[in-house]
């Protein structure tokens, strides 16, 4: 399995308009050959202090995660060289709508203790 994360540095006042984009998607990824699900994670302003130990408000820039989940590589690849992702990144959003730029990363998964991936001994 491959995960795709995108980190997105979302403007303060624009949280509501990028997580609307993506409710009202094309849902093209869906389709796709050896896709299995899409996950939007919204940042929280707080972050741990190691130093203390508690938990502190933070005013640091939050980053959304766009994750999709794929059954291999190939698949993301194929996915990113197809009309369908073409067509679902046509309609750009305002540039205001970020703080900056987005980071993409791509991970294997080298360990998982998900109850759904264990197996019968």
């Amino acid at each position: 399995m491959l995960i795709v994360t995108n980190r997105i540095p979302v403007a303060e006042g624009h949280e509501a308009d990028f997580e609307e984009r993506f409710r009202n998607r094309a849902h093209l990824i869906d389709q796709s050959p050896g896709f299995i699900k899409n996950l939007i994670l919204r940042p929280v302003a707080r972050r741990f202090d190691h130093k203390t130990g508690a938990w502190k408000e933070s005013e640091e820039q939050g980053y959304y995660l766009v994750q999709t989940y794929w059954e291999s590589e190939q698949a993301f690849w194929d996915w990113t060289n197809s009309d369908s992702f073409r067509k679902a990144h046509s309609n750009r959003p305002p540039a205001e709508m970020f703080a900056g730029s987005n980071v993409l990363e791509v991970h294997e998964i080298a360990m998982s203790t998900d109850a759904a991936d264990q197996t019968a001994g």
